[in-house]
């Protein structure tokens, strides 16, 4: 892997705005050589820049203010091991309510399954999407859409970022109140069955 691109919105919890990307020699070799005209993904001003500890245009400089806050709970406050262990907590206590409603984890694979997110499939016949928006106009929560070919099929939870026990509980408790008033079916018990993983493994 030579290039490799993460953003801010996600685990380091800010708005959009920031990108972080890590280059290879490979890559900065080869793009000093190549044809297709760049401007975006052009490294060489910006890496020109760092050397003296600037930028080369005009910084998003609030969001690496906030930036230099999240980086001291993370890695000060929290620790990333910690982190990472909350985030499998809450990963796992929403795959025990998702198997307790009886609906299907996207994701086959126990193996490969997502500390930042659970997607989740509706059963047939029912649209993931209507559900997004009843749950978002009732309780005002936003879920995660389906990407791609799961569009309308799935709905995704998201455990990551500045997440507590509390915060989850009221997420799941928010997707079972509106499966029944979207009138999907499932069965009962999705929150206590995260609540008993979460009180069980502290």
């Amino acid at each position: 892997m030579d290039v490799t691109v993460g953003d801010s919105q996600k685990g380091l919890m800010l708005p959009p705005g920031l990108s972080f990307n890590a280059i290879s020699t490979k890559a900065l070799e080869a793009s000093k050589t190549a044809t297709l005209p760049a401007s975006f993904w052009n490294w060489q001003p910006m890496i020109a820049a760092n050397k003296t500890g600037y930028f080369p245009y005009t910084p998003a400089t609030n969001l690496l203010y906030a930036l230099r806050e999240s980086l001291k709970m993370l890695l000060e406050e929290e620790g990333l091991g910690n982190v990472f262990a909350r985030h499998q907590r809450h990963g796992e206590a929403t795959r025990c309510a998702v198997r307790a409603w009886g609906l299907e984890i996207l994701c086959q694979n126990p193996e490969e399954y997502s500390a930042a997110l659970t997607a989740i499939m509706v059963p047939e016949g029912h649209d993931a999407d209507h559900l997004r928006k009843v749950i978002l106009e009732r309780y005002n929560m936003s879920l995660g859409t389906g990407l791609a070919k799961v569009q309308g099929r799935v709905f995704r939870i998201g455990h990551l970022g500045d997440f507590n026990d509390l915060m989850l509980a009221g997420t799941l408790s928010g997707v079972e109140m509106g499966l029944a008033a979207a009138k999907i079916p499932f069965n009962k018990g999705g929150i206590n069955a995260a609540l008993d993983y979460l009180t069980e493994n502290p």
